[in-house]
């Protein structure tokens, strides 16, 4: 009964997105000791209140982060998943979701183009951007895996100054160090810039560095903005760099007839990140690493255990897919997945998908036609960046102190909004431009009447100040 009336108000739009605490006082309301042994009633009671002041990320209006929403085939395929409590690393525990996993994840590997390639889930994206790295190192230089970075030359990564920031941890977390992490320009609409690309490449060869991997975008965090693949490709063909792509985002754009060409390229691309509990509502956590390299992930990474991975089974061994990743116990992430796209099928999915990019067509239309919004870039992906300016800052010179106290308005609104429940979408400056809203489109619930709810609520919130 508690969790269904959960689910139920989670999906009511008339319902609180969050009932906010600050952290001292969430800190003395809720019973989080544990030292003394508890009652089921009282443990009954402590979930009421944990489910009363956590975020509801499946709401219709969550438009706070890249992720969002709650589809009821995933949500039993998370159940079930937690029943059967596995791990993926050999067939003879987890026979039914390895060859899942491996149907899966060779759909997801034939829509990029990489049909005769391998691919493994993650716990991430952010980790999936790291076996990019090191999975490129060791195509480049296969003797690392034994000898280490001591005998490597002195290696550096091209990224898109817009790129996620998974890139520098990546960098620092396999020794290659942040100073070597080389930002390219991105011009005027948030796309890395081919020529500062090439140039680049060429200043860290004349400084001695040598350049093995420049990592794309497919759906930048901010903007939403899709890299030019195809250019991009041409370049690392021409200098032979490995290509990745981040479309941990973007990337489920390949989803749809319509869409799919914001990803034009992809298809020369070495490697790609790709999110399913992004864009394609999959819960948390749904990533994958895909590569056009067959028997890469293995020799990269296997450890040859020989507790779990003997060789002189009476099964095909070649289904004990566990070495391929850099864990060793590893979730079943296939199956929420699985589900829902199993209940939809292709054409389900790509309805979803365009309804998200129609959606965020349809707001920033809105957003150019009411008074005091302003939209920052027009949207490529479902992110819709805009300003929101209070009547008492309209028709005035736009210098540089009008410019602060914008900056100003969008935290004050996230404030009031937060505080009222009443929906979340996230704010952010980016280089010069002052603090605006990042509006991200991706439970798949949403229709067009929740973009005039948003208009209309940030204009409640903001018209006064």
């Amino acid at each position: 009964m508690m969790v269904r009336d959960a689910y139920d108000g989670m999906k009511d739009r008339d319902s609180k997105v969050v009932e906010f605490k600050h952290p001292k006082e969430l800190e003395a309301m809720l019973d989080l000791g544990l030292n003394k042994e508890t009652s089921d009633d009282s443990l009954l009671k402590i979930c009421q209140d944990i489910i009363k002041y956590s975020v509801k990320t499946g709401h219709p209006r969550f438009f706070n982060q890249l992720y969002g929403g709650l589809d009821d085939y995933s949500l039993g395929g998370s159940w079930l998943t937690e029943v059967l409590n596995t791990s993926v690393y050999t067939f003879e525990v987890s026979p039914v979701f390895t060859v899942m996993e491996k149907t899966l994840l060779q759909k997801m590997l034939d829509l990029i183009g990489f049909t005769d390639g391998d691919a493994i889930f993650t716990p991430g994206g952010s980790l999936a951007n790291m076996y990019a790295l090191n999975v490129a190192r060791y195509k480049r230089f296969p003797d690392v895996k034994k000898t280490g970075v001591y005998g490597l030359p002195k290696l550096c990564v091209l990224t898109s100054e817009k790129g996620h920031y998974s890139m520098k941890k990546g960098m620092a977390f396999l020794g290659i160090g942040l100073d070597n992490l080389v930002n390219v320009k991105a011009d005027d609409k948030g796309k890395m810039d081919v020529q500062d690309l090439e140039n680049k490449i060429l200043q860290v060869q004349s400084e001695g560095k040598m350049p093995y991997l420049v990592n794309a975008t497919a759906g930048t965090t901010v903007f939403g903005v899709y890299d030019p693949l195809d250019k991009i490709a041409d370049i690392c063909q021409k200098y032979g760099l490995w290509m990745h792509v981040d479309g941990a985002w973007g990337g489920s754009a390949l989803l749809s007839k319509t869409y799919r060409g914001l990803l034009k390229g992809i298809d020369r691309a070495d490697s790609m990140t790709w999110n399913p509990h992004k864009m394609m509502g999959a819960p948390l956590q749904s990533a994958a690493f895909l590569t056009r390299h067959k028997k890469l992930l293995p020799e990269c990474h296997s450890a040859n255990a020989a507790y779990l991975f003997q060789q002189d089974k009476f099964y095909d061994v070649s289904y004990d897919t566990g070495d391929k990743s850099i864990q060793c116990g590893r979730k079943n992430d296939c199956l929420k997945l699985w589900m829902m796209w199993k209940a939809k099928g292709d054409v389900g999915f790509e309805k979803d998908i365009d309804n998200l990019f129609e959606c965020s067509r349809y707001l920033a239309k809105s957003v150019k036609n009411k008074e005091g919004f302003e939209l920052v870039v027009e949207p490529e992906c479902t992110n819709v960046c805009f300003w929101y300016i209070p009547v008492s800052m309209r028709n005035q010179p736009r210098d540089a102190d009008w410019w602060q106290r914008l900056g100003k308005v969008a935290p004050k609104i996230k404030e009031k909004m937060t505080k009222d429940g009443t929906m979340l979408i996230g704010y952010q400056p980016d280089g010069e431009r002052v603090n605006f809203f990042r509006m991200i489109i991706s439970n798949l619930e949403i229709v067009k009447a929740d973009m005039d709810f948003v208009i209309s609520e940030i204009d409640r919130l903001g018209k006064d100040l």
